[in-house]
């Protein structure tokens, strides 16, 4: 399936945020280059990303309202995890007591909140993923040690 949607804006990353207070993410380390991943998504990198992601989403145009009503793209949070090599990411999603919250007027199934969270969840290993292929070339803290066995 393909989206037919204009890109949103990036998030602003917030450099007060400890990654490891997300229930998704545990990262080692403390520097999480926020203001550099910022201006990467600025740079083209958040756009080239949702272009990408567009051609494969399972989110259709009335889905993508809801997501947009929320304000949920502008939420997520990208972070690097220099033990890992990698780009981590936090990726909102709708809580599971959406119905007793009444969050969204045409939010009306478990279907649609199961297909908005799974496609936010890959829109954010996409960026990640044109982040570190396109964008970041840091060098790894984490170096190991010299004596692995051979596999």
């Amino acid at each position: 399936m393909s989206l037919a949607v204009d890109p949103p804006e990036p998030p602003t990353l917030e450099a007060e945020i400890d990654p490891d207070e997300y229930e998704d993410s545990e990262v080692m380390g403390d520097e999480y280059r926020r203001e550099e991943i910022q201006e990467f998504l600025a740079a083209g990198a958040w756009e080239a990303a949702f272009e990408q992601w567009t051609t494969e989403t399972p989110i259709d145009e009335d889905e993508f309202a809801i997501v947009t009503d929320l304000g949920l793209f502008s939420r997520f949070d990208f972070f690097w995890d220099g033990f890992a090599d990698r780009v981590g990411y936090h990726a909102p999603g709708l809580p599971e007591d959406w119905r007793e919250r009444d969050i969204h007027p045409e939010l009306d199934s478990w279907g649609t909140v199961s297909a908005i969270n799974a496609g936010l969840t890959e829109f954010g290993q996409v960026v990640c993923d044109v982040l570190k292929a396109e964008y970041i070339d840091w060098e790894s803290d984490y170096e190991p040690p010299e004596d692995l066995p051979d596999f």
